[in-house]
């Protein structure tokens, strides 16, 4: 067992080098576009399926609340959250319209809509970037495996090379801290930091 913990260690710390080496200039291309969004009353729609669902909370819950800094909050919105929008839209219209309908009624032009799928491909992600891309707003994507359907579509894809899902998951999340961290400085950066 010990040992099998370890490959896992390094499997990660393995992703983490391929992500320090493949994806800094298009990490430090995404904050310049977030940050020049946020400072020009832009706002952040993010969405994701199952564990991704829950890092686009996570990542929203930073941006509104805080990362390391107390400052104000970011004007950023999980699609992911509210049961009843959910339901009701999955219901009346199909899953795949889950976000597509919360896209259609909350993205306005200069918004940034996030979409994270560790397939690259999933369905509803695919389609509510689409037509944020039709509304005017600039789109990113935090993808996994060889960046699938969603890559060729979004302004910038952030694909972790990797077909692992759990790695691709932690690369995520380590990206959404990298993202809040260095937004929070070049947004903040006269603020006091809080610990």
């Amino acid at each position: 067992m010990i040992e099998e913990i370890k490959v896992q260690i390094q499997s990660h710390q393995r992703v983490m080098d391929s992500i320090g080496q493949e994806l800094s200039p298009k990490i430090a291309a995404v904050v310049e576009l977030l940050s020049d969004a946020l400072s020009n009353g832009k706002k952040l729609l993010v969405m994701g399926n199952g564990g991704s669902a829950a890092d686009a909370q996570h990542f929203v819950a930073e941006l509104v609340g805080r990362f390391k800094m107390e400052r104000q909050g970011l004007p950023a919105i999980a699609l992911t959250t509210d049961t009843s929008i959910l339901t009701a839209v999955g219901n009346d219209y199909g899953f795949e319209d889950i976000f597509t309908r919360q896209v259609g009624a909350l993205a306005r032009p200069g918004d940034v809509v996030v979409g994270i799928s560790t397939s690259g491909s999933s369905k509803n992600v695919h389609k509510a970037l689409l037509l944020a891309d039709e509304r005017g707003c600039r789109t990113i994507g935090l993808l996994g495996k060889d960046g699938g359907t969603i890559a060729g579509i979004v302004d910038v894809p952030l694909t972790v090379p990797c077909d692992d899902t759990p790695r691709i998951q932690e690369g995520h999340i380590t990206i959404i801290h990298i993202l809040c961290d260095l937004l929070e400085k070049r947004l903040f950066s006269g603020a006091p930091g809080k610990s």
